[in-house]
């Protein structure tokens, strides 16, 4: 892993901490322990990195910590409305970038996003997405991949909107 991994690593851990996911003890001590490996530095991550299973409990505080050393601390938009929306596009760069499987992605906007914000046009692509794979089955005549694919590029046209309202 490289240092740029290992800080993609800890963002994204934060990221989902601050979007209320739940990050077990252990996976922020091996991220911790990554990062150190990987060169990063920060005066409280070789702490982080080196907790014992009794210690896991000081593992959230301590994560915070290297977050807020390193200028990772993430905090989402007050605003629930604008959270959800924060999330969207977080869930999305995810299916785009190939780091989340589309499946699953597009059925957190469907489920937990889109649902929360009222269906808003805007994610009814993805929505419609998740609806396919979720109920796919062999005899359409399409593939899941091909499905996948579109999710993917669902996600794309999504996030390219972004772009272009803030142009």
């Amino acid at each position: 892993m490289t240092r740029d991994d290992a800080l993609k690593q800890l963002n994204h851990i934060a990221r989902e901490r601050a979007f209320g996911r739940h990050v077990g003890s252990d996976r922020l001590i091996q991220a911790g322990l990554d990062a150190l490996i990987a060169g990063v530095e920060s005066p409280s991550l070789a702490m982080l990195a080196g907790l014992l299973r009794s210690e896991e409990p000081e593992a959230p505080a301590l994560f915070d910590h290297v977050l807020e050393e390193l200028g990772l601390l993430f905090h989402p938009p007050a605003d629930p409305r604008a959270a959800k929306w924060a999330l969207a596009y977080w869930v999305a760069g995810q299916i785009a970038d190939g780091s989340l499987d589309p499946a699953v992605g597009t059925h957190l906007i469907w489920a937990d996003i889109a649902y929360g914000l009222g269906y808003p046009v805007e994610l009814q692509t993805l929505v419609h997405c998740a609806h396919n794979l979720d109920g796919w089955e062999e005899s359409w005549g399409i593939s899941v991949e091909e499905l996948n694919e579109e999710a993917v590029e669902a996600a794309r046209q999504f996030l390219g909107k972004e772009s272009e309202a803030g142009d």
